[in-house]
């Protein structure tokens, strides 16, 4: 039986960097053309832009030798495996899909991941002390040229273990305006010296 699209997008998410579908294109595009090698090495600055070593970052998360304490260290670590092709971690940090077997799948992303910038780390607004938001830029190359991912990921904590849910917000926040708000009954900000609701309301 052939492969239906919903499928096909499905087997796709285990890839999930926190990434939303449509812009996971190097992701979609496996090669057999032979990658750079990118691999964490210690002694060297974790890939994942903390300023910390990689033996003291993100190697004990990705080995499994201590849980991610919060949310964006689970997103460091994310970055850091897709940086090293570690895809059975993703697939097993990646909610809808931790509690599936991992499969193998042939070839490699056509993408390769080159630097992470962490914009903010914030808890629910509901007060959920077990959902976060990380809001972050990926940052990487195919056929040369550069590619940015920005992102607000949702992270949700099961018996005291992060994992990445779904992408919360695609993009950057939306800018918001300082300028003070015009009354219907102010003078029309465009000078006219009419009332703002007699002028430029109804064109606005």
């Amino acid at each position: 039986m052939r492969e239906t699209v919903a499928e096909a997008d499905e087997k796709e998410s285990r890839f999930a960097l926190a990434l939303a579908p449509e812009l996971a294109v190097g992701l979609r595009h496996m090669t057999t053309e032979a990658q750079p090698s990118h691999k964490p090495q210690r002694g060297q600055p974790c890939p994942c832009g903390s300023g910390q070593l990689f033996e003291t970052c993100c190697e004990p998360i990705l080995s499994g030798a201590v849980k991610a304490p919060s949310a964006e260290r689970l997103m460091r670590a994310r970055f850091v495996a897709h940086v090293s092709h570690n895809f059975e971690f993703l697939h097993h940090s990646y909610l809808p899909d931790a509690h599936k077997p991992y499969v193998v799948e042939e070839g490699e992303p056509a993408i390769v991941w080159t630097r992470l910038e962490v914009h903010g780390h914030e808890t629910d607004v509901g007060g959920n002390p077990d959902k976060s938001y990380v809001d972050f830029s990926a940052y990487g190359t195919e056929d040369k040229i550069e590619k940015v991912l920005h992102e607000k990921a949702e992270f949700l904590r099961k018996n005291g273990q992060w994992f990445y849910n779904r992408e919360a917000r695609l993009g950057p926040a939306p800018v918001k305006s300082s300028a003070p708000k015009v009354g219907r009954n102010d003078p029309c900000p465009c000078g006219s010296g009419k009332k703002y609701k007699q002028c430029c309301l109804g064109k606005a």
